[in-house]
């Protein structure tokens, strides 16, 4: 049957292409499915798999597609040849290339190469975004996506929360994974909604993601989301002051002191249904478990095996992990030091590079440019990359592919809207652009409600 499903979508990708080529009036509404999708892949089954191993332990099960790689591929190639181009994908390109090599460090190689094959599809999704937003519809149309698909999780969260769930993951299967993505989608609409005066449905993104936020009464994830709140308002305000801005500003720290109780009280119910766990901080003994593998295997042991080495070679044996399936079968919870065990030294380094390249080159292009809007949009988006950043220091949920699939859109708009600006022009070709940069800008923070 998975065959059947693939081999139909193959067949009916040069169809699409074709029609996308032919009416690119109807962009703006396929980058807003194309923006919901991560948030509905696992729970509409939009995932096939032609080679699949259910059994192995990994964060990777197979060389999966699904629905959004085949619309990345229709959204590249129905753009002109010479606009396919995209920048920002050579952190992703040197990280890939680093776990291709991890494969040398174990004797399954094959379940390395599936990670290898995911991290190949987050550079498709790159480059489909970037090329996409030289249309100046593209950001509002992908923000409006997002939203929609934050929103869809938060409707089911609360659904959740009212049948007694104390840590509400909506339809994602875990709290912490739906907490990862919320950053993805609350900074950037809370920029945009900024950057424009016309914004009345940018307040869903806020208003959903924090609802969600507070739903799963995890402690990281609600302490990074106010705190990004904070930076982003903080930021925006710096780079270039109005009255509208500071009105949010204090209309956000409103929201947030509202919120404070309600956070408040799904912690303490979380907690106060917690057993006694008799001192045993399993965090901290999956560190343990990580550190003596890197200290071992400087050069790591391949990606997408932290779990079988860690369990077959002893390590969570003495770093004293519990003896149950639910621990032994887990990874670190620390990204970083996933990274280090699985490609080494090394990999780490590319892992940092991979999330503060991206982010720099935001930060850079908003501040050159002060008076376009568009930079606001790119604030939203770096303060997105430095909380899943700090997040990863507390959850190893990253290196799922869902994660990966808004970090890659988030590192697409940061890619296609700075080209867009003139930030890699020459110097003298970008003073020559500035009004017509001045009047795309205009264009792009429109209100998303008209995406037609």
């Amino acid at each position: 049957m998975k065959w059947v499903a693939l081999l139909a979508v193959l067949a009916l990708l040069p169809a699409f292409i074709g029609w996308l080529r032919a009416n690119q009036r109807h962009l703006p509404r396929v980058m807003v499915v194309f923006g919901a999708m991560p948030f509905v892949i696992s729970t509409w089954h939009l995932l096939v798999a032609p080679i699949s191993w259910a059994y192995w332990p990994g964060f990777v099960k197979g060389v999966e597609v699904t629905l959004l790689d085949a619309l990345a591929v229709a959204l590249i190639l129905s753009a002109p040849a010479k606009r396919r181009r995209a920048h920002l994908r050579w952190p992703l390109l040197v990280y890939t290339a680093l776990v291709l090599l991890s494969m040398l460090q174990n004797d399954v190689p094959m379940s390395t190469f599936f990670y290898v094959w995911q991290l190949l599809r987050m550079a498709l999704v790159i480059t489909a975004v970037a090329v996409s937003c030289r249309d100046p519809r593209t950001p509002r149309a992908l923000m409006l996506g997002l939203i929609l698909g934050i929103c869809f999780q938060a409707v089911m969260s609360v659904k959740a929360h009212a049948e007694g769930a104390l840590q509400a993951a909506g339809t994602l299967g875990h709290q912490n994974l739906l907490g990862m993505l919320t950053h993805f989608v609350i900074f950037p609409s809370l920029a945009m909604l900024l950057a424009t005066k016309r914004s009345r449905w940018l307040w869903l993104g806020p208003i959903a993601g924090l609802t969600a936020v507070v739903l799963t009464a995890s402690r990281a994830t609600i302490g990074f989301s106010a705190a990004g709140v904070v930076l982003t308002l903080l930021l925006s305000i710096m780079r270039q002051p109005s009255a509208r801005k500071t009105t949010v500003a204090v209309a956000g720290v409103l929201s947030l002191v509202v919120a404070a109780p309600v956070a408040y009280a799904t912690l303490g119910a979380r907690f106060s249904k917690q057993a006694d766990d008799g001192g045993y901080d399993e965090r901290a003994a999956f560190e343990r478990a990580a550190k003596a593998i890197v200290h071992d295997h400087p050069l790591g042991i391949g990606g997408n095996h932290y779990v079988v080495v860690a369990n077959t070679q002893g390590y969570s044996d003495r770093a004293g992990v519990a003896a149950v399936y639910g621990s032994r079968s887990a990874h670190v919870h620390n990204a970083y030091l996933l990274s280090a065990a699985e490609m080494g030294y090394t990999g780490i380094a590319a892992f940092v590079v991979l999330l503060l390249w991206p982010m720099v080159v935001a930060l850079r292009c908003a501040w050159r440019f002060r008076r376009d809007p568009r930079g606001d949009v790119l604030l939203g988006l770096a303060v997105a990359l430095v909380m899943v950043s700090l997040h990863s220091l507390f959850e190893w949920i990253f290196v799922v592919y869902v994660t990966q699939y808004l970090y890659a859109i988030a590192v697409g708009l940061i890619a296609g809207i700075a080209a867009d600006m003139g930030f890699w022009a020459p110097r003298r070709k970008r003073a020559v652009a500035a009004p017509d940069r001045h009047d795309a800008a205009e264009s792009a923070v429109e209100p998303i409600l008209n995406v037609a």
